[in-house]
């Protein structure tokens, strides 16, 4: 049974519908596989027992007895909620997120809670409070971050899908570093109703899988509008798989956008692997053209001060009073607020929370918040303009694959700057999606990124796919 661990969500279906394995069987293979393997990988917060995970679920629907983990920000009910976070250790969750209650409805099977960066401050899963996941293709180097267990899952092959977070690129930057497809939708496609809030304005649930069918199948089952999430867009359920014919659309026009391929610091092999791409992409019939998005080269600052800002309102709630740890220690009430969120929080979400009040505070706000939301309005303008002229865009995902542990110590900012690639997406509501396009020479995975204007998965979706089917990369997998 061990051509399973690294089977897709298409293939499982296959061996389930033949009753050549069972659901449960399904799920004791799994859960061995994280009992044996994760001890060394650390995607995990916690796997559930057996019959626990498969009472969970409905016996049939689109992933019935197809096992799945879900990042430790998304409600679980009555299960373990922290967030990677020793301030809310111990709290359970009351109730399901939409996207969970979904899942459940079409029979996945929820494995259990995948570690990531605290509250999803981070890029590279090192700041969680409990343990710092690794990148299955070499555990000296990060997965990603924030959603850094769930990728690290999936590429392990642990379970064949995960549920992650986007703020500004948590779900696209740990697929690119660990040979996945990840996938952030349009703002308001998928419900965010049971996320703990790191940006509200940014927040998005995104899907990792190792193929582009199972990632169109995952967000099919939790994809549509939900009158629980204001910020929920009026759309139905839809059947994205039904894009993936192998083709892309005549006259497909794609732009190439030059200010991320050849931005200061991107490494040679990813200029490389993304011109590469280009070269397959216009021999399945795409047209591409070079352009330049001036405003994105202030993304990541826009998004370093929106995100911050939006944080220290989020987390304000974290006080020791209606939520997880309390210092018991305090003599006054505003001590007991100031000692647990001293205990509780970790170094990175205090200073971006000291961040984000500085920018809103008086005397500030004109200079800092104001600004950057105006910078974020000309980005969506420029984006809306750009897609009059091309119907895709084109850029690398991250400027360098996997680092090693601990490589940015010395310079937080250059961290921070990992967003640079991914944050517009974020910051101006649209879909992107990550794909696997090479290997460096040494082995370590590099993915490209579509973008497309709103609610346009269907085209990203399709064009990865026809992609996917031209290429190997989808077909490698770490030695786990």
């Amino acid at each position: 049974m061990n051509n399973l661990a690294f089977a897709t969500i298409k293939e499982l279906r296959t061996k389930l519908d033949n009753k050549e394995i069972s659901p449960k069987e399904l799920v004791q293979f799994f859960s061995k596989r994280f009992a044996d393997h994760d001890g060394n990988i650390l995607s995990a917060l916690e796997i559930f027992e057996t019959d626990s995970i498969m009472g969970a679920s409905q016996q049939n629907g689109i992933l019935h007895g197809i096992p799945g983990l879900i990042k430790d920000n998304i409600s679980q009910k009555d299960r373990g909620l922290t967030c990677a976070s020793k301030i809310l250790e111990g709290f359970t969750a009351a109730y399901d997120a939409t996207a969970i209650a979904r899942l459940k409805q079409e029979g996945a099977l929820l494995m259990g809670r995948a570690n990531m960066d605290e509250f999803a401050m981070g890029s590279s899963g090192e700041t969680s409070a409990y343990q710092k996941s690794k990148n299955p293709w070499d555990v000296s180097r990060v997965p990603g971050g924030s959603s850094s267990g769930s990728a690290a899952a999936v590429a392990a092959g642990f379970v064949p899908w995960a549920l992650g977070t986007s703020t500004g690129g948590s779900v696209r930057q740990p697929a690119s570093f660990c040979n996945l497809v990840g996938l952030k939708p349009t703002y308001g496609l998928i419900s965010r109703y049971g996320i703990v809030a790191y940006g509200s304005s940014l927040d998005q649930i995104g899907v990792m899988t190792r193929t582009v069918y199972d990632n169109a199948l995952v967000l099919s089952a939790i994809a549509g509008h939900d009158p629980k999430d204001s910020s929920s867009l009026t759309v139905e359920k839809n059947d994205y798989t039904q894009s993936l014919t192998g083709k892309i659309p005549n006259g497909l026009r794609i732009g190439i956008v030059e200010n991320t391929l050849y931005a200061q610091g991107v490494e040679a092999e990813i200029v490389s692997a993304v011109e590469t791409t280009v070269k397959v992409l216009e021999g399945l019939g795409a047209k591409t053209s070079r352009l330049k998005l001036p405003a994105l080269d202030y993304s990541a600052a826009t998004y370093f001060i929106i995100s911050r800002a939006e944080a220290a309102s989020n987390l304000a709630r974290f006080d020791g009073v209606r939520y997880g740890v309390r210092n018991k220690k305090a003599g006054t009430l505003n001590d007991m607020y100031c000692n647990t969120r001293h205990d509780g929080f970790g170094a990175e979400v205090k200073t971006r929370i000291l961040i984000g009040n500085y920018v809103l505070s008086a005397g500030y706000a004109d200079a800092y918040y104001e600004k950057a939301k105006i910078v974020q309005r000309m980005m969506t303008k420029e984006f809306l303009d750009a897609y009059k002229e091309v119907d895709l865009l084109i850029m690398p995902t991250a400027p360098c694959p996997a680092f090693k542990f601990g490589a940015f110590d010395a310079d937080k900012l250059q961290l921070d700057l990992q967003d640079y690639f991914t944050c517009a997406a974020n910051l101006t509501g649209v879909p992107a999606i990550s794909i696997p396009c090479g290997m460096t020479a040494s082995g370590l995975p590099i993915g490209f990124q579509l973008y497309g204007p709103h609610l346009s998965e269907e085209l990203m979706l399709q064009v990865a796919y026809a992609y996917e089917q031209q290429t190997p990369w989808h077909t490698m997998y770490a030695n786990v």
